[in-house]
């Protein structure tokens, strides 16, 4: 059956635009609103809280309907995008007072969690990375982009490497083909928002060819990528994917690095998690937290990459500690030049925001005193004593050019958008400064051209209105029309006075109403045409923005050493690792008011002393030992100075952490599985430069099991040619035992003291093992009850009495039942039975206090 009503052009428009777009929720321009139509209102309506109503869309059905002013788009995007929605932006591409029959409409971007560059969207000390996986037979290429900066990474590697790179750079957004998307899950689980590609996509040929149109290069040897085969189809299909939503602008895109695996310190995803880097359990005691005092965005995104990937090369993390060391003496130094980073704004953002077409002229006043910072950081630095910075020095580009035109053109105080005008300042141009005349003096200009014909014709009471009718007129009483000029032309007649027009008045009110679109559009051709010559600077700004990140960090790292007593690690190609009065950078920044961390000694030499058994009370602080000693290798990798009065730190290339234990349910997991996997992965990843920090394995299993694994891991680690550094932190005192039996193996503990029956840390550690797990002692301060923890102490001086002579399965066998257990339901069952008869004889009622004294008495007896 025909429908009733044909669909309206408008729906048929919107219709055939949402069918290009069937997975994004398109935001359809209409007039001053944004609407939604049928599911995508639905969706919209939940997510934003506006309004969902029916309308008649032409057809016979009623359609959904949720829209917004279109002045809100910001604060709404961010919401559809932040609740996990592709967007799709349709605006209209004419004037519609121009426009013949329907306005035509058209997507102008495509908004995705990866390609966000909203400042609303986006966190000012994160980067908002879109990574691209390619599935290679051998290995994976890998891509990520922030289109925000235009920072474009590739690497190539296995599945590990791969996952410890989603990990690290946590991508907003992950493309890949559309059919791996069960291979992806199933490597890297379910937390990234993702999104599949046709096959096509992925091929080496249109990989290739996409990157060398877009870098406009013969070949890709300059950006040392060239054998990255699969890399590069990742990288491809970045910039596929851009062209795809609507990003035809990627002038700021410049370059594409290399993260070269051998380059940087190795952590694991779960070395990450286990020391806390970023999220801790509460999100908030983190090691990023502690070390981050940079002073501008770019400075705080620069830290956290560094972070996650520590430098390798020995030469040049010692550049970075010299320079640190430079700024902690030269304290004015150091904070003339902390000051102008901090004015300079986030120089990145602001640069990739002009090939964007996204940058206001607030914005564009911004770059500009980013350039006046940038002179100044510049002559700091060259005329330093430390080479680092003067080599930084000579790489910032204040680009006078453009820095002198933009404070020339641009008001001192610009409106934030562009359309609200007043954005030029005065004497740029003569046609632009003659029109804000017109349009701002109007007033003295008409009271000027009243008198001047006043005087002219001797009309005295001559007067210059306005109306709607015919515009601007000049009124003369009938007393004087005979003075009246022949060049007058009279347009009204009234009951005593007459209007007329003149060709200069005329000529002036065409000037005066047409001056404000004039205005606008000249101001708007001056500001387009200073956003194209800016684009030619876009590569040195980002390479500012870069030098002062990495100069923020720096003076980061001074002012942290000069306000938590941090020292200079000395990094060493050697293989012993020796810190002194070594402290855990975040729990000490966490501790109450007054009291101070006790410091202790690492002391972890191949030769003597690989492996430490450290065993100690539960709650006694082994776990903070073990991750003090990789945080503050860790540290020194990163070129920063660390908690310890003194540090000897080998140069490492991997830091391999199992602390703790979490059930991996939703994947199957159980806790010992987890703690399985992960101890695999580093007992078959170790070599000579390892640190390896073993944290209670063995735990999820059963006892002997446990003891079993623990023991052949500490033996495992020994025989090993590469004989990496290990600290083992176990409740197995048996394990004191390897002391005996291997070399290099040696005991510590955690020191404690008793007092009463209470036990207290001394959180300092010992040669030799503990001899208590003390365990008893951490549940009475948990608040156990008492009778619970007395019967805990007599299993475990039966089980300790008969530890000698049986195996500790004939002594759990041997465990008498508690003796309460016994009293309460067997040898004083009759009495209760008697008391329960004496009680049910008595009448309460007629009860004296003295007899019932008397009876409680009785009862008393009873139970004795």
């Amino acid at each position: 059956m025909a429908k009733a009503t044909a669909e309206t052009p408008l729906m048929q428009q919107h219709n055939a635009i949402k069918a290009r777009y069937p997975d994004a929720i398109l935001l359809f321009r209409v007039g001053d609103f944004y609407e939604t139509f049928g599911q995508d209102a639905v969706n919209a309506s939940t997510v934003l809280g506006i309004t969902l109503t029916k309308r008649n869309n032409g057809n016979a059905d009623s359609s959904q309907l949720a829209g917004f002013p279109h002045h809100a788009l910001d604060t709404y995007l961010h919401k559809l995008v932040k609740a996990g929605y592709r967007v799709a932006i349709c605006d209209q591409l004419e004037d519609p007072k121009q426009a013949k029959g329907i306005v035509k409409r058209g997507v102008t971007e495509l908004v995705t969690p990866g390609v966000a560059t909203n400042d609303k969207l986006l966190e000012h000390n994160s980067n908002n990375f879109l990574a691209s996986i390619h599935f290679d037979d051998a290995k994976m290429g890998i891509a990520f982009l922030d289109i925000s900066t235009g920072e474009f990474f590739i690497a190539e590697g296995d599945k590990e490497y791969a996952d410890k790179l989603l990990q690290s750079l946590k991508p907003a957004e992950v493309i890949f083909q559309r059919n791996k998307q069960k291979i992806f899950k199933e490597y890297f689980g379910l937390k990234f928002f993702t999104y599949g590609l046709d096959e096509w996509i992925f091929a080496d040929a249109y990989a290739q060819e996409s990157l060398l149109k877009h870098f406009g290069t013969h070949s890709l040897k300059g950006f040392g990528i060239e054998g990255l085969s699969a890399g590069i189809i990742a990288a491809g299909a970045i910039l596929h994917y851009l062209k795809d939503t609507e990003h035809p602008n990627l002038g700021h895109i410049t370059s594409i690095q290399r993260i070269d695996r051998d380059e940087h310190l190795w952590m694991d995803r779960f070395t990450i998690r286990n020391l806390e880097l970023f999220g801790g359990a509460d999100g908030s005691n983190t090691l990023l937290k502690v070390l981050d005092n940079t002073v501008s965005p770019m400075g705080a995104r620069l830290l956290k990459r560094w972070m996650v990937l520590p430098l390798n090369d020995i030469t040049k993390i010692n550049e970075r500690l010299a320079t640190v060391e430079f700024l902690i003496k030269e304290v004015d130094l150091r904070n003339k030049i902390t000051l102008h980073i901090k004015q300079a704004g986030d120089v990145e953002r602001l640069a990739s925001k002009v090939p964007l077409k996204k940058v206001n002229p607030r914005e564009v006043l911004q770059i500009a005193k980013g350039l006046q910072q940038t002179e100044a950081i510049k002559l700091f630095c060259e005329n330093s004593s430390n080479d680092y910075l003067k080599r930084l020095g000579d790489s910032l580009n204040p680009c006078k050019y453009i820095l002198d035109k933009i404070l020339k053109e641009i008001n001192e105080n610009p409106p934030a958008l562009a359309s609200k005008g007043g954005m030029i300042a005065s004497g740029i141009n003569e046609e632009l400064d003659g029109l804000r005349k017109i349009a701002s003096g109007g007033k003295d200009y008409l009271i000027e051209l009243q008198q001047k014909e006043a005087a002219a014709t001797g009309i005295s009471s001559l007067k210059i209105s306005f109306n709607n009718v015919f515009g601007y007129y000049l009124e003369v009483t009938n007393i004087h029309k005979s003075k009246v000029p022949d060049t007058w032309i009279r347009k009204q007649t009234l009951a005593n006075a007459e209007r007329y027009i003149t060709p200069e008045l005329k000529e002036y009110e065409e000037k005066i109403v047409g001056a404000e679109d004039k205005i606008f559009q000249i101001e708007l051709q001056i500001f387009e045409k200073l956003l194209n010559e800016l684009q030619d600077y876009i590569s040195p700004m980002q390479v500012n923005g870069h030098v002062m990140a990495i100069i923020d960090c720096l003076s980061c790292f001074a002012n942290n050493a000069l306000q938590f007593n941090y020292k200079k690690p000395a990094l060493n190609d050697g293989f012993i690792l020796d810190i002194k009065d070594s402290r855990h950078p975040v729990i000490e920044r966490n501790l109450p008011i007054g009291e101070s961390y006790i410091a202790n000694d690492i002391l972890l030499d191949p030769a003597t002393q690989q492996i430490i058994i450290l065993t100690g009370p539960n709650m006694s602080g082994k776990s903070a030992i073990l991750r003090q000693t990789a945080l503050i290798t860790l540290m020194a990798h990163m070129g920063s100075f660390v908690p310890a009065s003194d540090a000897k730190i080998p140069l490492t290339d991997k830091i391999f952490t199992r602390v703790g234990a979490s059930d991996n349910l939703s994947g199957g997991e159980s806790t010992f599985m987890v703690e399985m996997n992960e101890t695999a992965s580093i007992i078959n990843n170790i070599t000579s430069r390892s640190l390896i920090l073993l944290d209670e394995i063995g735990r999820g299993t059963s006892t002997y099991d446990g003891i079993s694994i623990a023991w052949s891991i500490v033996e495992y680690l020994h025989n090993s040619k590469a004989q990496p550094k290990t600290l083992f932190a176990t409740h197995y005192h048996e394990l004191n035992e390897l002391e005996n039996k291997l070399s290099t193996v040696k005991n510590y503990h955690v020191t404690n003291k008793e007092v009463g029956n209470k036990i207290i840390f001394l959180r300092k550690l010992a040669p030799g093992g503990s001899v208590h797990s003390f365990g008893i002692h951490v549940a009475r301060m948990a608040g156990m009850p008492p009778s619970l923890i007395d019967r805990s102490n007599e299993i475990l001086k039966q089980l300790e009495d008969s530890r000698e002579s049986k195996d500790i399965n004939e002594s759990v066998k041997q465990l008498s039942t508690p003796k309460v257990q016994l009293s309460i339901f067997d040898a004083h069952s009759a009495t209760f039975d008697e008391i329960r008869t004496l009680l049910n004889a008595v009448d309460i009622n007629r009860l004296t206090p003295v007899e019932a004294l008397l009876k409680l008495q009785e009862i008393k007896e009873k139970v004795k």
